[in-house]
């Protein structure tokens, strides 16, 4: 008991200061990427943080995978380190026995990762890709922000005005670059008006001009004008995108055999296998070398787990080609780490080693 109470709370406190440093590495990451789509004008600006917390909610399955793994490699290392696993391998305790109590401690960390792969996941995703549509139809006048370039819902134009406008019907100093099949226009004027024109709102510049352009001529047409009027949008009618495969829901996934929904299952679902073989992979990676420093069992489990989360992103687009089946997949990268890791934990709970079993076999062939 003494055992397994010491070595739950050693894990406890590494588990907890591990997951906070990676969930703030994930969030700065996850903030500067919002703020690039934020300027993109993917998002808006006042859903930065809706879609960072969606965005990092969503990746809390990798993040308690990994605080879990480090914290059974970092805790079982600093016991060889300071030769304490000598004195319970002295008291009868073998390697084996660890994977009890590290058993103990991860199962509801399994738990959690499943909820999260299997519920919040698709959960999250759906969250931001509603708000990425809502925002995606709004009028191009409502995307517009003083000060800012902003494109539009479709790509095919660029608004700026402004931040001294006079209210929100009218502006100042507006910039409007167009980009059409065959021809790029810029139009600038000193101010512009919204007016609604048989339901259509129209935008009236005043004191501009408007340079024409085509991509198979060098001419340039320059005009300027008092009034100049040009159709901003109407109200929105473009229906929903259909949900992304990664915003279903796990029983939709289940009920539909399309491969490309077995792919995100066997996606899910690896998330919360890959709890289990990180925590029989801890145990046989923690085993230190004095000379090799001590940080080199950290660093070969940040690498195992790299190259196992690459397997299951590769597998993942093979289910969806149909080059794999997702059963056949789940059992020879799952399955097979699984096994491999058992015979190595069972290996080192015997202390088999090529070199001792060679040797042994050269004393008995001396021996009379």
């Amino acid at each position: 008991m003494l055992f397994d109470s010491s070595i739950r709370k050693e894990l406890a406190r590494s588990f907890g200061a591990t997951l906070v440093v990676l969930i703030t590495v994930v969030m700065t990451m996850m903030l500067i990427r919002t703020l690039g789509l934020a300027s993109r004008g993917s998002v808006a600006p006042t859903d930065v943080l809706l879609v960072m917390g969606f965005t990092v909610l969503g990746q809390l399955p990798t993040i308690l995978s990994l605080s879990l793994f480090v914290a059974v490699v970092s805790v079982l290392s600093r016991m060889y380190r300071d030769s304490e696993m000598v004195i319970w391998f002295s008291a009868g305790q073998g390697l084996a026995t660890l994977l009890a109590p590290l058993l103990r401690f991860a199962w509801p960390v399994m738990l959690a990762v499943g909820a999260l792969a299997l519920v919040a996941w698709p959960w999250a995703n759906r969250q931001i890709q509603d708000l990425k549509t809502r925002y995606e139809q709004r009028a191009d006048i409502d995307r517009i922000a003083p000060g800012q370039f902003q494109e539009s819902a479709g790509g095919s134009r660029v608004f700026f005005i402004d931040k001294d406008s006079p209210d929100a019907m009218s502006a100042n100093n507006v910039f409007i670059a167009t980009m059409e099949t065959k021809r790029e226009t810029v139009t600038s004027a000193q101010s512009a008006r919204l007016q609604i024109i048989e339901g259509e709102r129209v935008a009236i510049l005043s004191q501009g001009q408007r340079l024409e352009s085509h991509p198979d001529s060098t001419s340039l047409r320059l005009s300027e004008f008092a009034e100049y009027g040009t159709r901003i949008g109407t109200a929105s009618n473009i229906a929903p995108e259909e949900a992304a495969v990664k915003a279903r829901d796990t029983l939709e996934l289940l009920k539909n055999p399309l491969p490309i929904f077995h792919a995100e299952l066997a996606w899910r679902f690896g998330l919360v296998l890959a709890v289990l073989n990180f925590v029989v992979l801890g145990i046989v990676l923690a085993v230190v070398n004095q000379r090799a420093g001590r940080s080199a069992s950290l660093l070969l489990a940040l690498f195992a787990f790299v190259i196992y989360y690459n397997l299951m992103t590769v597998g993942q687009s093979w289910i969806a080609s149909e080059r794999t089946g997702a059963l056949a997949f789940m059992a020879a990268l799952h399955g097979g780490t699984l096994v491999l890791a058992l015979l190595l934990l069972t290996a080192r709970h015997h202390q088999w080693s090529l070199l001792r079993l060679a040797r042994s076999r050269s004393f008995a062939s001396t021996a009379p």
